[in-house]
């Protein structure tokens, strides 16, 4: 392909991705918005629980992925009959993962959300940020099965280049969610006022939502995607393909696992410095969210398109040449995205219905993490590389090993045993990612991942 068909093709991936996703945090950043003008120890009860969440949400992403590496390659030599177990698989995973969930947050939740509450703060503000959390949490279970299934339904949907209906379905339930959030956070229209309840349960109901509009555009569609003809028909796999995905998608799941216990850990670090440091670590995340839609959506892109062209057979050095292309566009764009979310920090942080102190701190670390959007969108982008190729024990090292033997220990030291406070404290357990660059570098250029998967 030429330089302009080859950018257009990865914006025709990468754009619809980009637009849901960006979407889907700029309102998750309203309802942020909203739960912080009830108080900012609401929104620390509900920050506390959606970093939980976010472990959840992560298993449910590794376990969908393994599959996914092969339904790319499936879609590249279009063999629609590997594409349905795929899907099955994910739908069977899904459900299992949910009911774990289920059980664990039911059973420790209260244990879980404790852990963030060691820092200063008097014991007052401490039980009812424990009273808001568990709150929240109770009505956010009902969302997790229509969370995993829509996962399976999307994912399979962007893999095989159907990118728009899951932005359409992810666009429509986020405006669900945020007038729900309107609605049932402040009473509106005749509704109760019920706070931090209303706000999840404005979350479950455009879960639903998003889940019913993709499952039913898709199973009448059965002529254009004929993979879902009969998929919910039967469970079965074949028991080859079922090892397959299982000895590549294990490590996946493993690595999300890890990785997102490891970055809630390092959130636990963060809050022995107070629970002013939670809620400026919740407005900063919610911002960086938004900002990092763009490099998360370029990775997801690099992933799809060197799968598909793993799994087509394509020569190696076009796959090496457009990985390259790839690389350099997610560097570039985050430059330019990094220095607009450090540009409008204050104006993000003032949104927000809390002390100026909380904004300060807000402010630092939207910064902070602006400053690393390059080396993190390069280092996304290796991750998805590595991937397409079912190099997933690779990348199990790469990103939850690193994690766990460099991030974590760095972080677990400076925040017992100095008293720096939060920005450089911060500043330097985000810096060690600097060093995942040349690791990442050099497992490209050993062509490790240049495989294709699928017989």
């Amino acid at each position: 392909m030429s330089s302009k068909q080859f950018y257009r093709r990865v914006l025709s991936v990468a754009l619809p991705m980009m637009i849901q996703n960006g979407i889907t945090n700029f309102v998750q950043m309203l309802d942020n918005v909203m739960v912080g003008q009830v108080g900012t120890i609401p929104m620390s009860g509900v920050a506390i629980v959606n970093q939980l969440m976010f472990v959840f949400n992560l298993c449910i992403f590794g376990a969908a992925s393994g599959a996914g590496i092969f339904t790319a390659q499936f879609k590249g030599r279009e063999d629609h009959e590997g594409i349905r177990h795929t899907f099955r698989f994910k739908l069977l995973v899904g459900m299992l993962l949910s009911a774990v969930g289920i059980g664990v947050f039911l059973t420790f939740g209260r244990e879980l959300i404790a852990l963030y509450l060691t820092g200063e703060g008097t014991p007052e503000d401490a039980a009812l940020t424990m009273d808001f959390g568990q709150r929240y949490l109770k009505v956010m279970l009902f969302g997790l099965l229509p969370f995993a299934l829509s996962n399976a339904y999307s994912g399979t949907l962007r893999e095989i280049g159907e990118t728009r209906v899951p932005m359409l379905a992810g666009i429509i339930a986020v405006f669900v969610n945020l007038i729900g959030n309107y609605v049932l956070i402040f009473g509106h229209f005749g509704a109760p006022e019920l706070g931090v309840v209303g706000a999840a349960a404005a979350t479950v109901i455009s879960r639903f939502v998003e889940l019913a509009i993709m499952a039913s555009w898709l199973h009448r569609h059965g002529e254009r995607h004929p993979y879902i003809i009969g998929a919910l028909r039967s469970p079965y796999i074949p028991r080859k393909l079922t090892a397959d995905i299982v000895r590549k998608g294990m490590p996946l799941l493993i690595n999300e696992f890890f990785w997102s216990t490891g970055m809630a850990f390092l959130s636990q670090c963060y809050s022995t410095r107070g629970l002013e440091v939670v809620a400026a670590m919740n407005i900063a995340t919610t911002i960086s969210q938004v900002s990092n839609v763009v490099f998360i959506s370029l990775g997801g892109a690099v992933g799809i398109l060197m799968g598909q062209m793993l799994g087509a057979g394509l020569p190696e050095e076009a796959i090496r040449r457009d990985n390259r292309r790839m690389l350099g566009l997610c560097v570039a764009v985050c430059f330019v995205v990094g220095a607009v979310t450090i540009a409008l920090s204050g104006v993000f942080a003032s949104l927000y219905n809390t002390t100026e102190s909380v904004r300060a701190i807000a402010v630092g670390l939207i910064c902070l993490a602006a400053v690393m959007m390059p080396v993190n969108s390069y280092n996304n982008a290796m991750y998805f590389t590595l991937r397409s190729g079912g190099q997933t024990f690779v990348t199990f090292i790469f990103d939850s090993g690193f994690s766990w033997c460099v991030c974590v220990p760095v972080a677990y030291i400076l925040s017992r045993f100095t008293e720096l406070p939060i920005l450089p404290l911060y500043g330097l357990c985000v810096g060690v990612d600097l060093l995942k660059v040349p690791l990442g570098a050099w497992m490209l250029k050993k062509d490790v991942w240049i495989k294709r998967i699928v017989d």
